[in-house]
């Protein structure tokens, strides 16, 4: 099963990214942005999500996406981890989370680190 210790892996393995604690949680930043968080539940994440994509994720698929009433403002959405197909969807949410948060020079100098690219490993 998928876990918040594959959270943490996964963000840990992109470019420039750190893990800092915030709000008693576990984040992941690059380059001083945040992209993913873990609520101390451990059973869901939070990554950046344009709030336009967010409506079409969480009709699409309601039991894997949500958003709590207090974060309904925020361009961020959850992502229950028992919901997850596998972890190369997992790779690929929080790649997509890291690539909306990255400064362009990493983008560009990474352009395999995006959705859908194979791990390498």
């Amino acid at each position: 099963m998928i876990d918040a210790e594959d959270v943490r892996r996964i963000a840990l393995s992109f470019p420039e990214t750190v893990e800092k604690e915030a709000w008693s949680m576990p984040t992941f930043r690059v380059a001083g942005k945040m992209y993913v968080t873990v609520p101390d539940d451990q059973t869901s994440f939070a990554v950046r999500c344009p709030r336009h994509e967010r409506a079409e994720l969480i009709a699409a698929e309601p039991e894997k996406f949500w958003v709590p009433p207090h974060e309904a403002g925020s361009g961020w959405v959850r992502v229950r981890l028992a919901a997850l197909e596998d972890l190369d969807e997992l790779r690929d949410i929080l790649v997509d989370s890291w690539r909306q948060a990255a400064p362009d020079r990493l983008v560009d100098q990474h352009p395999d680190l995006r959705p859908g690219a194979m791990t390498g490993g």
